[in-house]
């Protein structure tokens, strides 16, 4: 059905995941306005932005250089990896979507074939249009990048802070643990109060998590980072005590997963003030 007008696509979309109706012209509840920013909400910087290689450059001018991780190299193709040249412990990923990610403790248990299927199966994904018209990938140039692999000594995995920043103002942070081992997920206020709704579909910490000593850091740094934008999700991590730069997502999960109970739906629903968009135009350009 992609050959249907993105507004068109879009309701058939929305209402076939969440069994819903979408109603474009007074959308309600949080991923309702989601979805409506995907479809009006076309500022060009966005395309940078989610960009994974391009928004260093974005994170640079914006906060300062001490906040990327190390770039080891990025690559245009997958047959330009060459794995001899890169350490024992190291990170890859596709700069134009999400689970484009290849994660090596160990050079020597890494299977190359493997590794090498996944990162030619990467290069020819478009996010934009293997799924809900997430439009910010849509021009996205295919990349690969090559990162240092960020570790602490006393934890498996790190924690990893998404901060969901609403006209440029953080609200809450969504703390996803133990990734790939056991995960979990919480969400807690600003003053590190755990708060009370969650998604089905993740598993909820249920324990406390210990607050990072860098948290009002990372709360500026992801205020700075989200600037003016009706919606944006800044992903961080804390590493001994450094706030480090993960990514920026404008679709989490695709617009797909509820939060419950159903009212906090619309509570954050409410947090979106959406732009107004001109009845002569199809898109807002502008931030």
């Amino acid at each position: 059905m992609k050959f249907l007008p993105a507004d068109v696509y879009m309701k058939f979309y929305y209402e076939y995941y969440s069994d819903k109706k979408l109603n474009l012209d007074n959308p309600v509840e949080f991923n309702q306005k989601i979805s409506w920013l995907k479809v009006y909400y076309h500022p060009p910087i966005l395309t940078q932005l989610v960009d994974k290689y391009s928004v260093r450059e974005y994170v640079k001018e914006k906060i300062g250089e001490k906040y990327l991780n190390d770039l080891i190299e990025v690559y245009d193709s997958a047959s330009k990896v060459d794995f001899t040249k890169l350490p024992n412990q190291f990170v890859i990923k596709g700069v134009h979507g999400f689970h484009f990610n290849l994660i090596v403790k160990d050079k020597a248990k890494l299977n190359e074939k493997r590794a090498r299927y996944l990162m030619n199966k990467w290069m020819r994904k478009n996010q934009y249009y293997r799924g809900g018209l997430e439009w910010a990938y849509k021009n996205v140039q295919p990349r690969l990048i090559a990162e240092k692999f960020l570790s602490e000594t006393d934890k498996d995995v790190l924690n990893d802070y998404k901060f969901f920043c609403f006209n440029g103002v953080p609200k809450f942070v969504q703390i996803d643990i133990e990734r790939g081992i056991n995960d979990q997920r919480a969400f807690y206020d600003l003053e590190w109060n755990k708060l009370e709704f969650y998604n089905k579909e993740n598993k909820t910490y249920e324990g406390a998590i210990e607050k990072p000593v860098n948290f009002d850091d990372m709360v500026t740094v992801a205020k700075k980072l989200a600037d003016k934008f009706p919606f944006v999700r800044v992903d961080l991590y804390s590493v001994n005590n450094k706030t480090i730069f993960g990514e920026m997502t404008f679709y989490p999960s695709d617009a797909r997963k509820d939060f419950h109970p159903k009212e906090y739906d619309i509570i954050l629903g409410d947090y979106i003030k959406l732009p107004k968009l001109d009845t002569n135009k199809k898109e807002i350009v502008t931030i």
